[in-house]
C-alpha cells in the first residue's frame, strides 16, 4: 500500500501546478468540448452520403430485399440529422451553461436550499447532494423535447415506438426517483471516503465502487428493472428446451429464464444475460421471439454464452477499473486547486476550499477530448470480444460433440440478418465513424468472416477425416 502511495503522491508533484497557476480552465474546457462536438459532427458528414446510395453491400444484397434497404436508408439519413441536431444544440446548451456561471449558481442555490433547511455550509456532503440533482434537474430540461421528438416523431415515423404519452411522463418520473434515492446515498458515501481517507482516499474508493456495481448487478434484476418492464418467466416451449440444454451442456449457472415485454415501448429487440459469477439470468425480448425462429434465438444466445465463456464481461470490468483508478489517480492535484474554481465563476470564499464534488466535476470536463480517445480504444476491445463469440456460437459442434449444432454459424447469421432487418439498421458503414461509435462489428464484416470461419472449419473436418 505504501508503495502504491508514493507513486501516486509522485504523480501528484508533477501536477502541482495546478493548484498554483491561473491557467483560463474555462477558456480550455469550451476549445475541448466543442473539438469534440465537431470531430463527432464530422463523422456524421462522412457517414451521411452513404444513405443515399440505392443497394445494399454485396455480402448482402441476397439477404435484404430493396424495399427494406431502402426503409433503412430512409431511418438512417433521419436519424443521421436528428443526431447531429442534437449534437449542436446540445453543445451550445453546456457551452451557455459553463460560461455563464450555472454550476457556480447551482452550488450557491444548493447552499441557499441548505439554510432554509436550517443547515449550514459546513455540511458540504449534504449541499453536495442538493448541488448533483438540482444541476441534474436544470441541465435535463433543455434536452427533453429532443427525447420528446426522439420517441414521438422519429420512431414513430418508422414504426418503432409503442409508448404512450403517459409511459413517456411515467419512465422520466420514476428515473428521476431512482437517480435520487440510489444517488443521494451513494454521493454520500463516495464524498465520505475522501473526507475519512484525506488524500489517500484512490484504494479505499476503488473498492467502494468495484462493491457498488456488484451490488446493481444485483438491484437492477430485482428492483430497478421490474419498474419499468415486466419480466415473466419464459413458457414452456422449444425455446426454453433449447436454452435450457444448450446452458446445460456449457454449465452455464443458468437460474432464471426470462422474456421481457420490450414491445411494450419499441419494437427493436435484443437479448441478454445478467447477474453473478453463480448465478446468472437469461432475458429475451418478446420482440425477439416474434421475429426470430426458436432456432435462431438459440444461435443469439450462443453468442451471448461465448461472452460468459470468454470472460468478456470479467475483462471488461477490470479495463473500465483501470480506467477509473487512472482517473482517480490524477484527480488530487485538481481537489485543492483553488484558481481551477475560480476559473468557472466560483466565488473566492468557495474556491479557498475546493468542495470535493465541484472539483471532481470541473476535472471530468478537462478530461473530455482524452475520454473521446478512450472510447475507440474500449470500442475496439469490444469489437474483439464480439468476434471470439462469434466464432464460440460457430465451434459449438466440435466443443459439445453434438450434429445438432453443426448449423448453429448458419442460424446465427439467419438471426442477425432478421435482427438488421427488423431494426432497420444501418448496412453502409465508414470505417472511421464505425472505429468511433460502434461496439459491435458491422453486420457486412459479421457475415464475411462467418463464410470465412465455416470455410475454416470445413477445411479442417476434411482434413482430420483423411488422417483417421
Amino acid at each position: 500500500m505504501d508503495f502504491l502511495h508514493s507513486g501516486l503522491a509522485d504523480v501528484q508533484r508533477h501536477l502541482a501546478f495546478v493548484s498554483v497557476d491561473p491557467i483560463n480552465w474555462k477558456f480550455y474546457v469550451q476549445v475541448f468540448s466543442w473539438s469534440v462536438t465537431i470531430f463527432e459532427s464530422y463523422l456524421l458528414l462522412r457517414q451521411y452520403p452513404l444513405y443515399s446510395k440505392t443497394s445494399p453491400p454485396e455480402a448482402l444484397a441476397p439477404h435484404i430485399s430493396k424495399e427494406d434497404f431502402a426503409k433503412s436508408q430512409i431511418y438512417g439519413k433521419d436519424k443521421a440529422q436528428f443526431a447531429l441536431f442534437s449534437k449542436l444544440f446540445s453543445q451550445c446548451v453546456d457551452s451557455a451553461m459553463l460560461q455563464y456561471g450555472f454550476y457556480a449558481w447551482c452550488w450557491g442555490a444548493a447552499g441557499t436550499i441548505l439554510g432554509k433547511l436550517g443547515y449550514g455550509t459546513d455540511y458540504e456532503i449534504l449541499q453536495s447532494i442538493i448541488f448533483s440533482f438540482t444541476m441534474y434537474l436544470l441541465s435535463s430540461l433543455p434536452t427533453l423535447p429532443l427525447s420528446v421528438y426522439s420517441t414521438f416523431v422519429l420512431e414513430e415515423k418508422h414504426g418503432f415506438n409503442k409508448t404512450t404519452p403517459a409511459l413517456f411522463v411515467g419512465d422520466l418520473v420514476k428515473s428521476w426517483l431512482i437517480a435520487f434515492a440510489l444517488g443521494a446515498p451513494f454521493l454520500a458515501a463516495f464524498l465520505y471516503i475522501f473526507q475519512w481517507a484525506g488524500d489517500r482516499f484512490v484504494p479505499w474508493l476503488m473498492g467502494f465502487m468495484i462493491s457498488f456495481q456488484l451490488l446493481m448487478v444485483i438491484l437492477y434484476p430485482t428492483v430497478i428493472q421490474p419498474l419499468f418492464n415486466k419480466l415473466t418467466p419464459l413458457s414452456d416451449g422449444e425455446l426454453r428446451s433449447r436454452v435450457e440444454s444448450l446452458a446445460g451442456k456449457l454449465h452455464f449457472p443458468l437460474k432464471h429464464l426470462y422474456e421481457i415485454d420490450g414491445s411494450k415501448r419499441s419494437s427493436h429487440s435484443n437479448a441478454y444475460f445478467f447477474g453473478l459469477p453463480w448465478s446468472k439470468h437469461i432475458v429475451i425480448f418478446d420482440t425477439l421471439m416474434q421475429q426470430s425462429k426458436p432456432e435462431e434465438v438459440e444461435a443469439v444466445l450462443a453468442h451471448e454464452l461465448g461472452h460468459w465463456y470468454y470472460l468478456h464481461p470479467t475483462k471488461m470490468m477490470a479495463i473500465s477499473q483501470f480506467h477509473i483508478f487512472t482517473i482517480l489517480a490524477l484527480f488530487p492535484a485538481f481537489l485543492h486547486a483553488p484558481p481551477l474554481l475560480r476559473s468557472f465563476d466560483f466565488p473566492k470564499h468557495v474556491a479557498a476550499k475546493p468542495p470535493t464534488i465541484v472539483a471532481f466535476l470541473l476535472f471530468q470536463m478537462i478530461l473530455t477530448p482524452l475520454e473521446a480517445f478512450i472510447s475507440i480504444g474500449m470500442n475496439a476491445v469490444s469489437r474483439h470480444f464480439e468476434w471470439e463469440a462469434d466464432r464460440f456460437a460457430c465451434e459449438l459442434q466440435d466443443q459439445l460433440k453434438e450434429e445438432s449444432m453443426k448449423d448453429m454459424g448458419d442460424r446465427l447469421g439467419r438471426a442477425l440478418i432478421t435482427l438488421h432487418v427488423k431494426n432497420l439498421s444501418t448496412v453502409w458503414v465508414d470505417w472511421l465513424y464505425s472505429a468511433y461509435h460502434h461496439s459491435h462489428p458491422t453486420l457486412t464484416e459479421r457475415l464475411k468472416v462467418r463464410e470465412l470461419l465455416s470455410l475454416e472449419l470445413a477445411i479442417i473436418s476434411i482434413c482430420a477425416s483423411r488422417i483417421f
